[in-house]
């Protein structure tokens, strides 16, 4: 430390049993911190958490020197251009400009560079706030199990609501894989399908799977499995890298042996359901799990009988093909999705009529649109938007999420009202309903999804995972999210 520092006291008193130090004003914030620990004053914080710490406030003294620089060098533009503007008041036509006019051009520059030094300033103190917020993500949400074994792409996961909890997986290699959740073991394949399986939906009651398929039906089958001894999970929370690691197809899981090569195969469906005219893109269960709703390419929805296979509404009205379907859990109420840039609210609480609503407020195609707590939809869109609506004013959302990348299938945390975002890029952002960003999953070269994120899927009360991803890297991923340290940090 350079001896010209000015010292109010004497760097080290005592006073009864305590030590007191005093350090001059001109020691920064990181060297404050050393000298205390030099000076033996330790506080009773982990070694650990120290070091995170003074990591911390090394970032905050850089970013601030850096923004001190900045302002200096917008301090000296401001000077060099007032002395321009004096200059040119006293040349123009050899008469001085009135002040009037002065005033104006002065303004208009003082305005603009005004505005450089707000976008300067919220530019670093984000970066300090995306560093608090990337530690604390990081801390609350964990990668806990990776479930690789799909041939392709993987466009739905879905977790069954009856026990044994498994974790369901749909995938465009033409099969529908089942997993324990606990040792990411294949337990139960489903090959019944001749085309991409793009959805899967469990029975709210019954060990029974509802899949969507390209060969333009949907099957339902019953399956039965009984769950492994669950093995010691490894912590993967100490991995460390870069959020934004750019990763090469090198990078994908290793495929090469087929793990669900060993399981149990099904091949033959307990109902078909058929009458759409292209692609089923999604099904679901309707509130009883006695009939079930499909959403096609061929711009319709079917409503079936699930007993009888027979058709009981077709839902028309969507102008371009349609891309997701989901049901009330408590209500007889269907909503669908639409490339129309529109979703749809079927109601089917009266057996003698079914009434429709229509809401539109995206300009880019809903890919999902999903029921949450009491009487609030959430939609997701390919024009980077997630808007929260209010089922009785169709008008304007109540709520707005605007991001950096298309998002896809949505799902919602009913009983912490919290709404996982997959991405276009990779990414997998959690939102609250009012709108505001939580935190965004860790994804590095060595954990997190390495292709487009296809969807998303909460299950509250499981004990190891409560959130689960699939994307088009060919695997799915099971998540421990500490959500009551999310909402502390809101």
């Amino acid at each position: 430390m350079s001896s010209d520092l000015e010292w109010d006291q004497p760097a080290c008193s005592v006073s009864g049993q305590r030590e007191v130090l005093c350090l001059p004003a001109a020691v920064g914030g990181r060297e404050r911190w050393c000298l205390l620990h030099a000076f033996g004053m330790d506080s009773k914080l982990p070694s650990s958490v120290r070091s995170t710490l003074l990591e911390l406030f090394g970032q905050i003294e850089r970013e601030f020197e850096n923004l001190y620089i900045e302002n200096l060098e917008l301090r000296r533009e401001i000077d060099t251009l007032n002395e321009r503007l004096a200059a040119e008041g006293q040349a123009i036509d050899g008469a001085e400009l009135s002040k009037g006019q002065l005033k104006t051009k002065a303004s208009h520059s003082t305005s603009q560079l005004s505005q450089k030094l707000k976008t300067t300033y919220k530019a670093s103190t984000s970066k300090i706030v995306s560093s608090f917020k990337t530690t604390t993500s990081r801390a609350a949400c964990q990668l806990v199990k990776e479930y690789i074994g799909h041939r392709d792409g993987i466009w739905d996961v879905s977790v069954a609501r009856t026990q044994p909890v498994v974790l369901g997986t749909a995938s465009a290699d033409h099969t529908a894989l089942l997993w324990s959740i606990e040792t990411g073991k294949c337990l139960v394949k489903y090959a019944g399908h001749v085309g991409s399986v793009n959805s899967i939906k469990f029975h709210p009651s019954e060990q029974l799977a509802l899949t969507a398929s390209g060969d333009q039906t949907a099957h339902i089958w019953r399956y039965a499995v009984q769950l492994p001894t669950p093995q010691p999970v490894a912590d993967t929370s100490q991995i460390s890298g870069e959020d934004e690691v750019e990763c090469s197809d090198k990078d994908e899981p290793d495929l090469d042996g087929d793990v669900s090569s060993d399981c149990p195969t099904i091949r033959v469906p307990l109902t078909s359901l058929k009458s759409h005219q292209g692609v089923v893109i999604a099904a679901d269960w309707l509130v009883g799990g006695k009939q079930a709703v499909t959403a096609s390419w061929d711009r319709t929805a079917n409503l079936y009988d699930v007993e009888t296979s027979e058709l009981v509404h077709s839902l028309t009205g969507h102008d371009q093909e349609l891309t997701h379907c989901c049901t009330h859990p408590t209500q007889r109420l269907v909503v669908t999705s639409s490339r129309d840039t529109t979703f749809r609210l079927w109601d089917f609480r009266d057996p003698s009529i079914h009434s429709v609503n229509v809401f539109q407020g995206h300009t880019d195609t809903v890919t999902s649109a999903v029921f949450t707590v009491g009487d609030n939809v959430v939609s997701g869109s390919d024009d980077r938007t997630v808007k929260v609506w209010d089922l009785k004013n169709m008008r304007s959302p109540i709520a707005t999420i605007r991001t950096d990348s298309a998002i896809n299938r949505i799902n919602v945390c009913v009983g912490q009202k919290i709404i996982a975002l997959p991405h276009d890029n990779r990414q997998v952002r959690l939102f609250d309903m009012s709108g505001v960003r939580l935190a965004r999953l860790p994804r590095s070269s060595r954990q997190g999804h390495r292709r487009m994120v296809c969807c998303s899927a909460w299950s509250e009360d499981h004990p190891v995972c409560n959130l689960f991803t699939c994307g088009f890297d060919r695997q799915a991923i099971g998540w421990n999210i500490n959500i009551p340290a999310l909402l502390q940090e809101k």
